[in-house]
């Protein structure tokens, strides 16, 4: 594998620079020095912000864009090795380095990394714990897999010696990590392309587990199914952390949240213990329960970095989310209009509960939901009904057509459908986001709450409905 040398930049191309994960990427090695190219296949904020810095750009990828002067080229394992670049990389004989190893490779350059993994909520508590360490005055370098607005983008450079990443588990990329603490939010099946089952996957966070050294901290969600099987015998300080629905259960975990309520926001709020001890109440900004439990674990790790308490809770009620985080969006002809990440029948479960608090009356709750990946789709396609009934009215997309795989011909979103209908749920299924946002404009009524939903491009209907 080729290693960089970070105190000599060198010239470094990446393919599908315009990636959550890439531009950060790029954009760091762009302020150390690195002379620092990419390409990708459209413009988009992101790529916008790394040429306004100076960073050359290709829309388009072929093999004209590698040349001879470049020094690495990196690229993701969603870039299939006859790509073009790649192609021609290796006709001249140039390095190639995967995302996952680029990223271990800086993740040396500092001396505390805390990596946040899990199946869920990754961005979410990447997000929090940056906040509350930079509230503690550690000035964190951070990479997070969203656009953070207190940090005005996805990355912040930061003067200290920590760093706060995310830990994704998708073909074991953070196995290639250097973790000095880690946080485990939950486990459970996804990537089905790559994982053989949930078993599989568990062995992997348990390796992960395994990185970090003898002075480092695991926080880990202490509700995991066989948690013991994961932290027996680590070199690692373990920490649990959990929701306790009754005081008799506070000792149950090293940090738990207790007394919770919610607002007519449906924010959250809750006591926070460390070891039985009360430290005060934490009130949120973002709606759900869920949101309280990614914010105690991010407490959990701020807490063994001496964080205090104080500036731990100032941090969570500054926090009012990260883009594509059920985020609201705006109003179009008096209809709410929010976006969400959620691709995984747990996560879609989870965010329509949330909203749920917020919608009262004769209002409806409408889900529009693009499926991401045949593989999940098919994997899952009795829990994705099942979680998606959740909402009055569901409109399906076609499966996300630009995700990593070829379509197989034997799922499609209109399987979703059928099996909703099969409930009794008012469904409906589109080809396109015109006839879509066409439906929604005719059909939504003012103070209905709706939700874009899923990891591909179905944010643009959102946005295209609050434009008008």
């Amino acid at each position: 594998m080729f290693h960089i040398d970070f105190s000599a930049p060198v010239s470094i191309h990446f393919v599908g620079i315009g990636g959550i994960s890439m531009s950060a990427l790029a954009e760091l090695l762009h302020r150390q020095g690195f002379r620092v190219s990419g390409s990708d296949l459209k413009s988009t904020p992101l790529t916008e912000r790394l040429r306004s810095l100076g960073i050359t750009i290709c829309y388009t990828q072929q093999a004209e864009n590698i040349t001879k002067e470049l020094s690495v080229i990196v690229y993701t394992a969603a870039v299939h090795s006859d790509n073009p670049e790649l192609v021609r990389a290796r006709e001249l004989g140039l390095p190639v380095l995967e995302r996952k190893d680029l990223l271990g490779q800086i993740m040396q350059q500092y001396r505390y990394v805390a990596g946040v993994s899990g199946t869920h909520g990754k961005t979410t508590t990447t997000s929090m714990l940056s906040l509350m360490l930079m509230e503690g005055n550690l000035d964190p370098t951070i990479l997070v897999g969203g656009v953070l607005d207190s940090i005005g983008g996805n990355l912040h450079m930061g003067s200290s010696s920590y760093l706060v990443a995310e830990a994704c588990e998708y073909c074991n990329s953070f196995l290639s990590f250097y973790p000095s603490d880690a946080i485990i939010l939950n486990i459970e099946e996804d990537h089905l392309d790559f994982f053989h089952d949930l078993e599989d996957i568990r062995r992997s966070f348990r390796k992960y587990a395994e990185l970090l050294p003898p002075h480092g901290t695991l926080v880990i969600n202490g509700d995991i199914d066989r948690l013991s099987e994961l932290t027996k015998d680590l070199p690692a300080h373990t920490v649990t952390y959990g929701i306790c629905d009754t005081v008799k259960d506070l000792t149950a975990y090293d940090y738990a949240a207790a007394d919770i309520s919610f607002d007519a926001n449906g924010f959250g709020s809750y006591d926070c213990y460390e070891n039985g001890t009360l430290l005060g109440r934490v009130f949120l900004k973002v709606i759900g329960r869920h949101n309280i439990s990614n914010s105690l674990a991010a407490a959990a790790l701020a807490r063994a970095y001496g964080v205090s308490f104080e500036a731990i809770a100032a941090a969570a009620a500054k926090y009012t989310g990260t883009h594509r985080r059920f985020e609201y969006k705006g109003s179009a002809n008096g209809v709410r209009v929010y976006d969400d990440y959620a691709h995984h029948p747990s996560e879609i479960s989870t965010t329509l509960r949330a909203a749920r608090v917020c919608v009262t009356g004769t209002q409806k709750l409408w889900c529009v939901y693009q499926p991401h990946t045949f593989s999940r789709t098919k994997a899952f396609l009795h829990e994705f009904a099942e979680s998606l009934s959740l909402a009055d009215v569901v409109v399906l997309a076609d499966i996300y057509s630009a995700s990593r795989e070829k379509d197989p011909g034997d799922i499609s979103s209109a399987d979703i459908a059928a099996l909703l209908k099969e409930k009794g749920n008012k469904v409906y299924h589109f080809h396109s986001f015109e006839e879509i946002k066409k439906f929604l404009s005719e059909n939504c009524q003012t103070d209905d709450l709706l939700i874009t939903m899923g990891a591909g491009d179905i944010v643009s209907v959102a946005e295209s409905l609050i434009q008008g």
